[in-house]
């Protein structure tokens, strides 16, 4: 899976890693980096992995909520009203600059992140399986966009932030995308039965419980730190315990060790904390804190495996 979309991402390697790591968790990826770094180069690269429907939503000041979850419309040959759903009935959504949209109709998607189903009219409709939501922003462009409110964050699994290629890899860009685009040419590996089956086993991943003493320390830490104003909440914990867990997996183990905890510690992390106003005035990045809290945060003998 990973080796497949790596053939239209090229140096991402740990970022692909992590956005393979929050599908198998059911979790929704938030994708935050300036323009032309490849976000929606990602999304599609995944959909078209996995083989699920996909649709994007462009988000746009004048979008409404009817335009993302659908609308009954009154049908005058039965007398009565039918549902046509929107975009968001798909299994994997991509929404584009979401922070471009107000934020009413950013809320439309917050049912439909946390509980799979969308309500219209008083009456609810059931997404299907596997559903997904990749949202990309940009974090620099503040003219015509509204914030999303920390609700909203705290329901993303994850946050990726690709960043520029080297020079090597970008001279492999632009090799790559003389004729086609490569992400044209991505073959599905991986039907979406293997993907719920995979998403049911990352479950069964064994969590000890000096694991999880450290995991719950490391988030405890943020709450505490000098520049949090507000640390990361209890989801936080569950986020970072299952995405060590499907990390693990990957890595070919049935168990999680602390390492896990720490890869995965600033893309869970980060994007829950809300910061103090001199830390903001200093441009302090929030990974950073995330950093800190590992380094003070020491790892017990009982959360590593002992070998034979």
């Amino acid at each position: 899976m990973v080796a497949n979309v790596e053939k239209a991402i090229f140096d991402k390697h740990s970022e692909v890693e992590f956005a393979v790591v929050a599908i198998l968790c059911r979790g929704h990826i938030l994708i935050e980096d300036v323009p032309g770094t490849g976000k929606t180069v990602l999304a599609k690269s995944l959909a078209r992995s996995f083989g699920c429907s996909f649709r994007r939503i462009q988000f746009t000041p004048d979008l409404l909520p009817s335009d993302v979850t659908g609308v009954a419309i009154y049908n005058q040959r039965t007398e009565s009203f039918e549902f046509r759903a929107g975009p968001v009935m798909a299994q994997i959504v991509l929404a584009d600059e979401i922070n471009r949209a107000t934020p009413k109709t950013q809320s439309a998607l917050l049912e439909a992140m946390d509980e799979r189903q969308v309500t219209v009219d008083g009456v609810t409709h059931p997404l299907p399986e596997p559903f997904l939501v990749l949202a990309t922003q940009n974090p620099i462009e503040y003219e015509g966009t509204f914030p999303l409110p920390e609700a909203q964050l705290d329901r993303f699994f994850m946050r990726l932030q690709l960043g520029y290629p080297r020079v090597k890899e970008e001279i492999r860009i632009l090799d790559a995308q003389r004729l086609a685009h490569p992400v044209d040419h991505l073959a599905q590996v991986m039907s979406q039965e293997e993907l719920l089956a995979a998403q049911n086993v990352v479950r069964d991943i064994h969590l000890s419980d000096g694991v999880k003493a450290y995991l719950v320390n490391v988030v405890s830490a943020t709450r505490s730190h000098p520049d949090v104003y507000l640390g990361a909440s209890p989801r936080g914990s569950l986020s970072l315990a299952r995405a060590a867990q499907a990390y693990a997996a990957i890595q070919g183990r049935d168990y999680v060790i602390p390492d896990d905890v720490k890869a995965l510690a600033a893309p869970a992390l980060a994007h829950r904390l809300i910061l103090q106003p001199q830390a903001r005035l200093k441009d302090l990045a929030a990974s950073t804190v995330v950093s800190e809290v590992l380094a003070s945060v020491p790892v017990e003998a009982s959360a590593t495996p002992v070998r034979a």
